[in-house]
């Protein structure tokens, strides 16, 4: 993990969207990132499916929007933000889309794949796979059969 200014927990608990909703965001160098556009839901699989970073532009003009696995991001111990572990290089040639385009679908796992591995996370479907009996922790990386 990269040297921090920012003092972060996981995020355990509850929270609602409508607080995270339009939340700052800031790296871990304590740079401004964007802002939380929307946090979209997996209906199917009774989860969020990631959440939609706002990023550059100027008063609202011009952003472009990003799909950030929802595991990028630990809450602020001292402020009212989100951290998210990315450097503004990484994010500014980061795969985006535009507000009125057809956003991303993570049920297609190879375009998810991709977005998980572009911020070095692990897709939730990978993390649990029901043909082999085993379960991963994400806290810690090990495999045990269930």
């Amino acid at each position: 993990m990269n040297e921090t200014n920012e003092k972060s927990v996981p995020m355990y608990g509850i929270a609602r969207a409508s607080k995270i909703i339009g939340e700052t965001v800031v790296n871990r160098q304590s740079e401004n990132v964007g802002k939380i556009h929307e946090l979209v839901i997996d209906a199917k699989n009774n989860r969020v499916a990631y959440a939609v970073l706002s990023f550059g532009g100027f008063l609202g003009m011009g952003n472009k929007l990003f799909a950030m696995p929802w595991e990028a991001f630990e809450f602020s111990t001292t402020e009212n933000k989100l951290i998210l572990n990315v450097d503004k290089d990484k994010l500014e040639n980061a795969p985006g889309f535009e507000e009125d385009e057809k956003w991303p679908d993570f049920s297609d796992t190879r375009w998810g794949e991709g977005i998980y591995n572009y911020y070095n996370f692990t897709p939730p479907w990978k993390l649990h796979s029901q043909d082999s009996g085993c379960v991963s922790s994400p806290s810690t990386g090990s495999t045990s059969r269930v």
